[in-house]
């Protein structure tokens, strides 16, 4: 009968201690968790002000080729126009009205 009492008792000392165990292993596990999250977050924003800083620096790059670009068709129209102006100032004998006056108008 002893036996059996102290079998019960430790038993029920085993459980108590389990249950304490747990819980202490449950909370410094939540607080593994809690940091653990708190680190992914702030991982996530540098990616994000990385990819923010990414973008605008891709944007401010298209933004210049296109004004290079636009620059450099204006000037080849400009050059185009004045060479066109010029051949027909060689070319024109002085009978008929210049190109631009005797176009049709629609």
């Amino acid at each position: 009968m002893a036996y059996r009492q102290l079998f019960l008792v430790s038993c029920l000392l085993a459980v108590v201690f389990l249950s304490i165990l747990q819980e202490g292993t449950g909370a410094s596990v939540g607080t593994r968790q809690v940091a653990g999250q708190e680190a992914q977050e702030a991982e996530n924003r540098q990616k994000l002000q990385a990819d923010e800083l990414r973008r605008e620096y891709h944007e401010e790059q298209r933004n210049e080729f296109e004004n290079f670009v636009e620059e450099q068709t204006d000037e080849q129209e400009e050059r185009s126009r004045e060479a066109i102006e010029q051949w027909r100032q060689w070319h024109y004998d002085g009978l008929y009205p210049s190109y631009l006056y005797n176009r049709h108008q629609i």
